[in-house]
């Protein structure tokens, strides 16, 4: 029996890319920075999960910090079949409050909100998260939620605006009290519109479009030196290009690609965090040789080939799938990437990604295609 694999699925099987502000900021420039990794926690079980054993992992999540806490939820996995067995993705509405304590996150609060939320943009600001779209759910697949730890110290979320249009597998970004909304898949189909929503008077328009290709999904973007930066992501290849807007003129300019030691590098289905007003950090993303081929012999092979080469793509180890270990920081000034070496662990996409202090929190994500983790680590920037 042929097994029926969407291209997303398929290919990647990334959610959604997320983008946001921090919590505190560090430097890195051009002084010799590393990052120490330790495991610092796990995912809870979901609450309509209580019989697993534990949390099968999700990619896609909603993530953030509020004050001093790391806030983070939703998202997606396969927690009754694999892809390759029929298995369908299914989403959750759970989140999650965790405190930092000596090394480790602790969960202090979980809660369920009204609908699952996955593939969304979430937006880390000094007054809460927001979360953009991201839902199965078609009824709320264009809600703007508003998570905020109130008096009690209880997390909070509410819904504050919607958009006239479904919305995943895209990435936000706020600015003067505007959140840019861009790419992804809009109503259903992969685009390279950008919109600004205005937070006070809940008004929406449309801006210049990015660059480049017509469609592009899942990739990485900040605010850097007042100008938005928007890199890579992917459709029927995973692209390394780069592109700089001006709010001002409502106008993009194109940057260097994505390079490392004159290779080029994707960033499809990573996770970027701002450092500093210059500086962003990104980590995970799929290997472009091996994305671009699973998408060709996707569309070119048929019948046994193709079920032959499906099941043999997807029962592969996660090291077969190279995905980016590379730990990632781009100079807006400089127009310029470095490393600071790789991860210790397997490579992520689709996780959530937060900085707190010298810290970074790499929180769930996919490490093969259908595979998620409910890991989390912590990766301490020292000199």
């Amino acid at each position: 029996m042929k097994i029926k694999i969407g291209k997303f699925l398929f290919t990647a099987v990334i959610l959604g890319v997320l983008a946001g502000c921090s919590s505190g900021t560090i430097r890195i420039g051009d002084a010799e920075k590393k990052i120490t990794w330790k495991h610092a926690g796990v995912l809870p079980i979901q609450k309509e999960m209580i019989n697993q054993e534990k949390n099968f992992g999700v990619s896609g999540i909603l993530y953030g910090s509020v004050d001093k806490y790391i806030i983070a939820g939703g998202g997606m996995n396969f927690p009754y079949k694999p892809v390759l067995q029929g298995g369908t993705q299914k989403a959750y509405s759970d989140v999650y409050v965790f405190e930092q304590e000596k090394g480790k996150i602790q969960n202090i609060e979980h809660i369920n909100i009204e609908n699952e939320i996955a593939y969304g943009a979430s937006v880390t600001t000094d007054k809460g998260i927001y979360h953009i779209g991201g839902n199965v759910n078609s009824k709320s697949t264009a809600d703007i939620l508003f998570f905020t730890i109130d008096e009690n110290s209880q997390l909070k979320c509410e819904k504050i605006g919607e958009l006239p249009f479904t919305f995943e597998k895209g990435v936000a970004t706020e600015k003067d009290g505007k959140l840019y909304i861009l790419v992804g898949i809009q109503n259903g189909k992969a685009t390279n519109k950008m919109y600004e929503f205005d937070l006070t008077t809940k008004n929406i328009k449309e801006l210049s479009a990015i660059p480049g290709e017509k469609t592009r999904v899942q990739p990485v973007a900040q605010i850097l030196n007042g100008y938005l930066y928007l890199f890579s992501g992917g459709d029927v290849t995973a692209y390394t290009d780069g592109y700089k807007y001006d709010f001002e003129k409502d106008s993009w300019t194109k940057l260097s690609s994505i390079k490392l030691d004159e290779k080029e590098i994707t960033l499809l289905g990573a996770a970027s965090v701002k450092l500093n007003d210059e500086e962003m950090l990104v980590i995970g993303g799929v290997n472009k040789e091996i994305y671009d081929n699973a998408v060709k012999k996707k569309g070119t092979l048929k019948g046994q080939e193709l079920i032959k080469f499906e099941a043999s793509y997807l029962n592969a180890e996660p090291e077969n799938f190279k995905y980016n270990k590379e730990i990632l920081v781009y100079n807006a000034e400089k127009d310029r990437w470095k490393s600071l070496g790789q991860l210790p662990f397997s490579a992520p996409c689709g996780e959530g990604i937060v900085l707190s202090g010298n810290k970074i929190y790499l929180i769930g994500g996919e490490i093969k295609p259908g595979v998620k983790t409910p890991n989390i680590y912590l990766g301490e920037i020292k000199n």
